[in-house]
Formats: C-alpha cells, structure tokens, sequence
C-alpha cells in the first residue's frame, strides 16, 4: 500500500513540474509571440536605422523596429558582440537612429530551466518506463510468490494467551508443557541422551480446546510460531502445496528453534489412493512433501511440528508413526472438575452477582466442551445486559444453558390450551419415570415453555460423571424415554408425533445395545455388522452385513423386546402413580417451569398441586352433553417434536 502511495506521488510531481515549467517558460516570454528571422534582415534594417531597440540573452537576440510591434528574434554566434557586429556593418554609435541595447547576462537558474526543459520528454518517457516495469515487477512477484507458503508467523512476546488460559484439559498441557521446556532448557533433556519429539498431535471433538492449547504453546514458548491451516496447502494446481510445505520448514529452520502449528491437518494428511478421480495428485504429493520434511535425509531436530484433527481415523499411518508425530495428545470432554475451572477462567473479570454458584453450573453441563462454556458464560452476560442488570446472576446463567441446549424461547409461537396440556402430560412423563427409575439419571428441570423446535423440554443431570455404563442403567434411560409417549396414551388415549425424537434415539440405543456391546441375553457378548466408510470422504456410507437373515431377524426381536420392556416399565409406573403425574402436570401448566428442589418435592408428593378449573370451551361443552369421553387430540404437524431429551446418548 505504501509502494503504490509512492508511486502515485512520484508521477503526480512530475506532472506538476512540467505544468510549472511550461507556465514560466510562457510568462517568461512576456505572453507576446516573437517572430523569428535571420541576422542579415536585423543588419539591414540597422543600416536603415529602423531598430529601436535590441535585447541580447547569451545567443538569442531579440529586436523592435520604429512604429512596429512585431517582436522579432535571431542568433547570433555565441561571444559575438552585437556592437562590434553593427559596427562592422557600418552602423555607426554615434548616430541618432543607433538602437537602444541591452544585454542581458544569463542566470544560472534560467540555464538550469533550460536545461531541464530540454531533458523534460526524457524523463516523462522514463517515468513511465518505469511505471510499467514496476507493475510487470508486481504481477511476477505475485506470480512468483503463488507456491509461497502462507502461514502466520508470531513471536512469544505478541502471543497473550498462556497455559493459565487453558483449563480442563490437565493432561495434555502437561505434554505440552514439556514440549516447551525441550525448546528453552534442551540441555537437560540432551544430558540424559533424549531427544525433541519431531511432531505432537492433538486429537480431540471439536470444541475442546486443541487451537486453544496451541496458542498458549506459542505464548509460552517465547520462540517463532508458525500457524497454518491444513487447506492452506492445497491449490488447484498440482505442486503447488508440495512447494508452500518446503517453502514453511525453510522459513522455519531459519528462525529454528521454533513451532510449526498444523490446524485440521486431515484436510491434507488423509490415506493415500483413497482419491476419486484423480483429483488427490495435489493431495497426495503435499502429504508426500510434509512426510520427508519431518522425517527424510535432511532433517532438523530443531523444528516441531504440532498438528490438531478431530479425525484421527483418516490420517495416513506413514504421517502418525514415531519419528513424524512422535505424541498423540487426546483433548476429551472435561469432567465436572474441569469444566468448574473452565468457568471460573471465563467468568473472570465478569460482575457475577453473590447467588451464582460456579460448582452448580458445571453440574448442570455434562457433556459441553470448553467452547460451550465459554458460549454459555457469553450468553449470561449477554441476557444480565439485555435486562437491564449491573451484574450477571444464576437466572441468567440458567437461562443460557437452556438456550445453549434446546434454543432461545419461541414467545410468539401460538399453542392451544388443549397442546400445551399434552406437552405438559408428556414432559411430566419423561421426569417422573426419571425420577423413580433408581439407575436412570434424576431430573433437573422440566419446562413446558417452546424453545427452537421442541415445544418442551426434560432436562436431566448424572449425578457423577461417568465413560461406562450398565445395562440396568441403559434399560432405565430407555424407560424415561418412553415416560412421555405413556403419559400421552395413559391420560388422551392415544400418542401423538410428538415423542418422534425419543422414539428415534431409543430405537439406536437399543440396537446398539444388542449389535455393538452385546447385552443381548438371547444373541450373547457379540457385535453385529462392520461400518463401512470412504476414507477420501471420512463419512460412513453402509454397513456391512456380516451375519445372515435368520439373525438379523433375531437382531430385530431382541431390539423388539428391550423396547417393549422399557415400554412396559414406563407404563406401569405411570399407571401407578397417576396422581404425582397430575400433580407435576398441574404445576407445569401454572409455573410452566419446574427445577431442582421445587421439581424434587412434587416428584416426590410432598408439594401437591391440583388443576384450577378452566372455561370450558364451546367443544367441550358439546362432548360433555352426548355424555363421551375427552374427544382425541388431533395430533400435531409431522415432524414436530415435543421435545429434546438432554441426557447423554450413549451413541455418542
């Protein structure tokens, strides 16, 4: 940007040089035109005594003649004098028609003028050449910088994030630290004969800090840090990438020690001949060209590379073996522990009001990453501005996590007395079932108040974190699952499409049940089926079957069964204790909200609530003259569902 202010400018200035030049050059003739002619014609009419005047500027000589305007002008050879010219020519001084003359001694400016007037095509034709070298300069040098590698390159000092940043992740900031003291102290490290691991890899979900942690190295270290994504690499010309990964590690091994920082490496590091097309040379020669880099005939010890995917899976296993990424650092969802520390990091410098109560809030967020908690803590200060409020209270905080879970509240959507009763039966289902199932996860809160797509929600909490679990816990989850489409048929008499999203996820939770960790009492401790997956794509497109019909419908039953037993479960203990449903019903449809103690106590049946009576409507009144039942609901669109259960899925 500045090369080309200069260049303007520099253009500009000649312009307005010329103009200056050619306006003095014309008042410095006095604005009159002068008519040129030889020295013979000024001799003669000197002779006649017609010259008036005559002025004389080194070899320009300028004349008037008697009753003439015409400003005539000749030459004259340079050290003439005019007088001994005309004297010469019999012109005599002493006459009285001898002109008036006047010489005139040139300035050194005026020859300066001159000369640069003279010179002035010159340079505007160079100006110009030069002009044009310049931008053909431009264009090749962007032409030539096309396989430059583009990473970002970052001191330690310019970085502000450090490992006090990082929280909830213990574990591989250890690594990670380490990596950092091989890079200031690696006389220590050398003492005992170790050496710098060449290459650390984060894995991890998404969300879970890997960039994050990255940064903090880059911050910590106090050496060069080069940051680059793994798309970055790839043109749609073949070698191009291979020519940006040599261009990275030499700009790397010339500020070596330093940090080469790989973001979404799976974008260039997937299996090789896995292409469709052809279209993988490019691919396949970039991963190539990185394969040599860390770990070829020429190397340096000096360089590390650290690289972040959250699909491990993918990657060739040339690019994870010792030598190239000698580490595999796992990034997993924080536990209660860490996710308690992850808010006190992003609560800080926030105005929290004396009720929020961190430890409750990481209880409340099983299964959020570092990402959602930090959404989560923006969210509350977000909602604490938005009311008006000088400090963020635990409303606000409890709020964001519902909006972070199922969405923001839909105010404006229209709901019927008759559907907001059958949402209220069927969230009521889904917690008391919850709640008195002994291996399901309890209840925390159960609103009736639309959010996003669901017109509801049941929001439980474990009361532990945990990577296992049991069939009798699996089979009670089921069971809570299924509490809301019970309490519809016990209470209407028939379901509606709203328990469609609970059908689903325990439908895929019983098959796995019986094909992936087999707790299948008939079929016995097998799995069933293998996935099947592009690598070059990195999804899964089929499964195959290896088992045959006969088991496949045995695969069915059992699936039939566990689901059936869930059903009955829910159904009994509904049927059993119909009035505690009533009752949370009741509740729901006058607070629209219940939550912790309050929602334990009328699970419990030590808060009874009975339903106020309510208008009855012009249909209802006509049901109840022909002596019928409650007529059926008519059932919502297709595809709406009442709610989003939040409980972890063990799919998952």
């Amino acid at each position: 940007m500045y090369g080309r202010w200069l260049r303007n400018s520099f253009i500009y200035l000649l312009i307005l040089v010329a103009i200056v030049a050619i306006v003095f050059t014309i008042l410095s003739s006095g604005g009159s035109a002068k008519q040129e002619t030889t020295l013979d014609f000024f001799i003669t009419e000197a002779q006649a005594g017609n010259v008036e005047t005559v002025g004389v500027d080194d070899q320009d000589l300028d004349f008037n003649l008697r009753n003439d305007a015409i400003n005539y002008e000749t030459k004259i050879e340079k050290g003439d004098n005019v007088r001994q010219v005309l004297q010469d020519n019999g012109v005599d001084p002493g006459s009285a028609n001898y002109p008036d003359i006047e010489i005139k001694e040139p300035s050194s400016w005026s020859r300066y003028l001159g000369l640069f007037l003279s010179f002035l095509p010159i340079i505007f034709i160079v100006a110009i050449l030069f002009f044009f070298l310049r931008q053909a300069q431009g264009s090749n040098n962007q032409a030539m910088s096309f396989g430059k590698s583009k990473a970002k390159m970052f001191t330690g000092t310019r970085s502000s994030i450090t490992f006090l940043d990082v929280a909830g992740i213990e574990e591989p900031k250890e690594e990670l630290k380490e990596i950092v003291e091989f890079l200031k102290y690696p006389e220590k490290f050398a003492a005992l004969g170790a050496r710098i691991p060449k290459g650390v890899l984060l894995v991890g979900p998404p969300g879970t800090g890997k960039t994050l942690l990255a940064k903090a190295v880059a911050g910590e270290a106090g050496v060069p840090f080069f940051s680059i994504s793994g798309s970055e690499f790839v043109e749609m010309f073949v070698g191009v990438g291979a020519s940006r990964v040599r261009d990275l590690f030499e700009q790397a091994k010339r500020n070596s020690p330093c940090i080469i920082f790989v973001d979404e490496i799976d974008a260039v590091g997937r299996h090789r001949g896995a292409g469709l097309g052809g279209s993988h040379d490019e691919r396949e020669q970039t991963l190539n060209q990185i394969l040599v880099e860390m770990d070829g005939f020429d190397t340096n010890t000096n360089v590390i590379v650290v690289a972040a995917t959250n699909r491990p899976d993918i990657l060739d296993p040339a690019l994870l073996r010792p030598g190239r990424f000698d580490r595999q650092v796992v990034l997993d969802l924080p536990d209660m522990k860490g996710r308690t520390a992850i808010l006190e990091i992003h609560s800080k410098g926030k105005p929290l009001g004396t009720d929020v109560e961190i430890k409750t809030l990481a209880k409340q967020t099983p299964g959020f990453t570092g990402a959602d908690l930090a959404n989560l803590v923006n969210e509350a200060a977000i909602l604490a501005a938005r009311r008006g409020k000088k400090k963020i209270g635990m409303p606000e905080f409890d709020e964001a996590v519902d909006r972070v879970i199922a969405g923001p509240e839909r105010k404006s959507r229209v709901i019927s007395k008759r559907e907001r009763e059958i949402i209220a039966y069927h969230e009521a289902g889904h917690a008391l079932v919850g709640f008195m199932l002994p291996a399901a996860d309890p209840p925390y809160k159960v609103s009736i108040i639309s959010r996003g797509s669901a017109g509801g929600f049941t929001r439980f909490i474990p009361e532990e974190d945990r990577n296992l679990l049991a069939r009798t816990q699996l089979q009670d989850m089921l069971a809570s699952m299924h509490g809301g489409l019970v309490a519809e048929e016990i209470v209407f008499g028939e379901a509606t499409t709203g328990p469609q999203d609970d059908l689903q996820k325990a439908t895929s939770l019983a098959r796995q049940m019986v094909t992936r960790w087999g707790m299948s009492e008939k079929l016995g401790p097998r799995t069933f089926g293998r996935k099947e997956e592009m690598v070059f794509l990195g999804r899964e497109i089929s499964e195959q079957r290896d088992y045959s019909e006969k088991v496949a419908e045995e695969i069915d039953e059992e699936v039939r069964q566990i689901i059936d037993k869930a059903y009955q479960a829910a159904k009994s203990l509904l049927t059993e204790h119909r009035s505690r449903l009533d009752s949370v019903v009741a509740a729901l449809l006058e607070q629209e909200m219940l939550e912790g103690d309050e929602l334990t106590k009328v699970l419990k049946g030590e808060v009874v609530h009975e339903r106020a009576p309510e208008p009855d409507d012009k249909d209802d009144e006509a049901t109840s003259e022909q002596g019928g039942e409650t007529p059926p609901v008519s059932p919502p669109k297709p595809g709406l569902a009442w709610d989003t259960p939040t409980n972890i899925d063990p799919a998952s």
